[in-house]
């Protein structure tokens, strides 16, 4: 077990490192983010359906961007994983997906554990965790948000938070279109 975390530790660095270096993907490809978001939601169902978690996706935006489809998949692969972490079965999964003025949103929304508002500004920092107890119990290694935060500004996008003690959270990532 504790070879499996060390491994998911060290790929977890080596990927922050290669997002930190890049800089930004100014020779990116076409990426269908509706194809992006269905990968990342696949990869989570099992995980979910162990959990008790119900998966709710709406991704019909048929938007583009430009970019790396990879990295896209990994940031919200992450932001999935997490949602379905934080949450205690029987609960759902919302994933969301809406275009509109030349830009597109993904939006993860759970019905977890919530994050209070003095650690909002804080959820991207790499290794932070609001609470090391429940940390133990989910997983993870402590970066999964700062790779969101990496991939997103690579992307020149944007990724925000809202979240209620009690009720839940909402990551959402803003992104350009391309035509």
């Amino acid at each position: 077990k504790e070879a499996n975390r060390l491994a998911e530790l060290t790929g977890d660095i080596i990927e922050l490192s290669r997002l930190q270096s890049l800089g930004g993907v100014a020779d990116g490809e076409p990426v269908r983010i509706d194809e992006v978001v269905n990968s990342a939601v696949d990869a989570n169902r099992v995980y979910a359906e162990s959990a008790e978690i119900e998966l709710v996706v709406n991704a019909k935006s048929r938007a583009w961007v430009k970019g790396d489809r990879g990295s896209l998949v990994t940031a919200v692969h992450n932001l999935v994983r997490n949602a379905i972490g934080y949450s205690s079965g029987p609960a759902r999964v919302g994933v969301g997906v809406v275009a509109r003025e030349g830009r597109v949103e993904i939006s993860v929304t759970d019905q977890g554990v919530g994050i209070p508002a003095h650690e909002l500004g804080r959820v991207f920092e790499r290794f932070y965790r609001g609470d090391p107890a429940r940390s133990r119990q989910t997983g993870g290694t402590g970066l999964g948000l700062s790779i969101v935060k990496h991939v997103v500004q690579n992307h020149r996008g944007e990724v925000r938070v809202w979240s209620h003690p009690g009720r839940g959270s909402t990551f959402t990532i803003k992104l350009n279109t391309i035509e």
